[in-house]
């Protein structure tokens, strides 16, 4: 039964997953964090960090790792196939018809109609997290890592990856204060 739900809830993200890896998060999220509950907020925005900092493309990385994770092997492999199986399809049909009319005006307007769409879904991603981020750290620093994350990875071209390692680090190596309070009283 799981790896049924697996399998619809992956491949749908692959049909409406236009643009890329990144537009795809949020189709990811509404499926396995609001619909199917197989993940929480937290979890979701973990699996989200250390996808992004590994090599590869996170549309495959991440259905995996979820798949794995309610699922086992077979999961893995049923969220990844059922999530590139679209996109192969997709492809195939598209890159066909684009070749036979790409000078046809309405076939160049719809590619650029996609854009203001997944530019949307990812401001309201990223809305989210920050919304998540105030809670856990306050607005302030939340504001604060997210401008010295943005001046790092566009203004100085550091590889996102290696913010985020960075960050994770960090986390580790900070004492964590509420264990002081709770030891010390």
């Amino acid at each position: 039964m799981k790896q049924t739900a697996l399998f619809w809830a992956f491949f749908r993200v692959g049909i409406f997953g236009f643009g890329g890896g990144p537009s795809m998060i949020p189709l990811v999220h509404a499926e396995v964090v609001k619909r199917h509950q197989w993940l929480n907020d937290e979890e979701f925005a973990d699996v989200l960090a250390i996808g992004n900092a590994l090599p590869g493309p996170i549309a495959t990385k991440m259905p995996g790792y979820i798949g794995y994770r309610v699922a086992g092997i077979s999961g893995c492999i049923i969220s990844v196939i059922a999530l590139i199986l679209p996109m192969i399809i997709a492809m195939i049909i598209m890159l066909g018809i684009f070749s036979r009319y790409r000078d046809v005006a309405w076939i160049r307007g719809m590619g650029q109609a996609v854009i203001p769409v997944v530019m949307v879904m990812l401001g309201q991603l990223t809305w989210d997290f920050f919304d998540k981020s105030k809670a856990a750290l306050g607005w302030l620093t939340s504001a604060l890592m997210a401008i010295v994350a943005g001046g790092l990875i566009y203004w100085l071209g550091v590889h996102p990856g290696w913010v985020i390692g960075a960050i994770l680090l960090t986390a580790l190596l900070r004492p964590n204060h509420k264990k002081r309070a709770e030891g010390s009283a």
